[in-house]
């Protein structure tokens, strides 16, 4: 092992290695910033690039550094204009825009890229420690295990609804799976709910609904309400960019709890940054103060750090089942797989022993990216933020052109943008009415993950026998449960409180 890592260091320290990492980074932050053109589809245009170098080291190094450039940028536009390009960025904008809508958006920016810089790190020396060891755990989950785990994400669901909107954000997460529904599934090629729509025979897309959940709603707000643009920045001068030190002692455990957790989590094929990034959030709400909880969804640094970490930390551990057993973690992470087997390598366990400049190069090369990726991304600060400087006649153009580009890339078709349209003003309706919109969203990221592993379970075990037959199933269950329990048992114990301090007074 200390071989293959000195091996490692000579090839990922090399000067044409180190311009890979570099422009790796720019590029993925770059595109990262630009909703609707998430690592995905950066990383399939750079494949024929990444050929074209012709060793296997460096294109790896190059496509990685893409990868996590886009997720570490991805949380810009969340944080800014409320327009989460990709899905692990989504649980980013809950605290992220209320922050930004504060006059914070420097705080919120740098909160962000520490986090983010914090989480990659720590996932990366994880991997170095713990990769082999962890590649065996990760063939103990099955179809069964990973349905559990969507469980315990939706379970997760009371986290992210307001005081007293329970109910609402269970019926948002409803209307989620029930629109995950639509189109073709994993296991059967019949099209579903389509209406005789060809367009919906490949479902509604995600981008297209993340920016009708969110974006769009966000326009249509500024023109409503002048009052919500240039709010603490009509002056243009960006202030408050440092953490305080209550501020860095509150995030510093939730940073180090949600980066192993995160990184856990993009262990396991299949499950990835979203899921990471939503359950990190969840869980620091649920065991935040209850003045803490309070401030979750309103410009909590807690509730921003959390995905944060947790999605980076996340991208780092979705490497381990691609190099070490030869399974995608992800759909960035089957591509980056395409383009492994276009290079003539053979991922697997003896990728370790056989090309060790390449496993070790590729796993140093991210932390040393991570360092990049903060020092490139805090001096711009000032400059990125600058955004919400800029006047409502301008600022709602800008979101729009962005929402409806993002919208047509994704799934390159007009059709797209009449769904745009039509769920943003239901959205914008739903955000009238109260209703939490982030339960819809995350209803619709599992939905699909949920069904496919359920149907593929029930057909493996010729019923719903595997709930009994799988101890990690059930234990998985067992803490969804309690993750929906807990915080009932505590939300009454606190309403009595509230009673019998009323009754004494």
């Amino acid at each position: 092992m200390l071989d293959g890592i000195w091996v490692g260091l000579s090839t990922a320290f090399s000067f044409s290695n180190l311009l890979m990492v570099i422009g790796g980074c720019l590029i993925g932050t770059f595109i990262g910033m630009l909703p609707g053109l998430g690592p995905m589809s950066i990383i399939a245009i750079m494949i024929p690039v990444a050929i074209s170098i012709g060793d296997p080291s460096a294109a790896l190094i190059l496509l990685a550094g893409v990868y996590y450039g886009a997720i570490f940028g991805g949380s810009t536009s969340s944080i800014l204009i409320n327009a989460p390009g990709v899905a692990s960025t989504v649980a980013t904008s809950f605290d992220g825009y209320p922050l930004a809508r504060q006059g914070k958006a420097g705080k919120a920016l740098t909160v962000a890229a520490i986090a983010s810089f914090a989480g990659g790190s720590i996932g990366a020396i994880l991997l170095m420690i713990f990769a082999p060891a962890l590649a065996s755990v990760a063939l103990l989950f099955h179809s069964a295990e990973y349905f559990a785990l969507m469980v315990v994400g939706l379970s997760a669901i009371a986290a992210f609804a307001g005081s007293g909107q329970v109910g609402k954000a269970l019926l948002m997460t409803l209307v989620g799976l029930m629109m995950a529904t639509v189109g073709e599934g994993a296991l059967f090629n019949q099209p579903r709910f389509t209406m005789g729509i060809l367009d919906l025979q490949s479902g509604f897309g995600f981008i297209t609904l993340a920016m009708a959940m969110f974006a769009l709603p966000e326009a249509l707000f500024l023109v409503l309400d002048p009052s919500r643009s240039n709010s603490g920045g009509s002056s243009g001068d960006i202030k408050d960019l440092r953490i305080t030190k209550a501020e860095a002692k509150k995030i510093a455990p939730v940073i180090g709890r949600q980066s192993i957790q995160g990184f856990l989590i993009g262990v396991l094929p299949g499950a990835g940054a979203t899921i990471a990034s939503f359950l990190g959030y969840a869980v620091e709400r649920n065991i935040a103060p209850k003045e803490e909880q309070a401030e979750f969804g309103k410009g909590s640094v807690k509730g921003l750090a959390a995905p944060e970490s947790a999605n980076n930390a996340a991208c780092t551990g979705s490497f381990v089942p691609l190099l070490t057993l030869g399974i995608p973690g992800s759909g960035t992470t089957a591509i980056l797989l395409g383009a492994l087997i276009a290079l003539n390598v053979s991922p697997g366990p003896r990728l370790m022993i056989d090309q060790p400049e390449i496993f070790w190069s590729v796993i140093i090369s991210m932390y040393v990216g991570n360092v990049i990726l903060l020092i490139l991304n805090l001096p711009l600060i000032p400059y990125i933020a600058k955004v919400l400087a800029v006047p409502r006649t301008y600022l709602i153009p800008f979101i729009l052109f962005f929402t409806l580009m993002g919208a047509y890339i994704g799934q390159n078709n007009a059709t797209e943008l009449l769904m745009l349209v039509g769920f943003g003003v239901c959205a914008t309706l739903l955000r009238f009415a109260n209703y939490p919109l982030a339960p819809l969203l995350i209803g619709f990221i599992l939905g699909s993950m949920l069904e496919d592993n359920f149907s593929r379970s029930m057909q493996l075990y010729d019923g719903i026998r595997f709930i009994m037959e799988r101890p990690m199933t059930m234990g998985l269950l067992a803490l969804a449960v309690i993750l929906v329990v807990l915080p009932t048992i505590r939300a009454r114990r606190v309403r009595k409180q509230e009673l019998e301090a009323a009754e004494s007074d």
